[in-house]
């Protein structure tokens, strides 16, 4: 079977934006909650970062995850 439509890398690089956001601002937020035994608030250039860092593999993972949808979508429908 031929696969048809986005590869994975391309799924990737599409949704890598929204994952690196949304790793950043859970970083921020994991931050404040260690604010509250002592650590440090992480700063927005340090959220950002470690975003950037943290949401590759995220986004690979989930963009994997989309494309395996896509491929079980694709399928051939079993004969009764």
């Amino acid at each position: 079977m031929r696969r048809r439509g986005w590869s994975t890398a391309r799924i990737m690089l599409a949704l890598y934006p929204f994952g690196a956001g949304a790793a950043a601002v859970n970083v921020f937020f994991a931050s404040l909650i260690f604010s509250w035994i002592g650590g440090p608030v992480a700063s927005t250039g340090w959220s950002i970062g470690l975003g950037c860092i943290i949401g590759a593999p995220a986004t690979w993972l989930f963009a994997r995850h989309i494309r395996h949808l896509m491929d079980v979508a694709d399928r051939e429908p079993m004969p009764h």
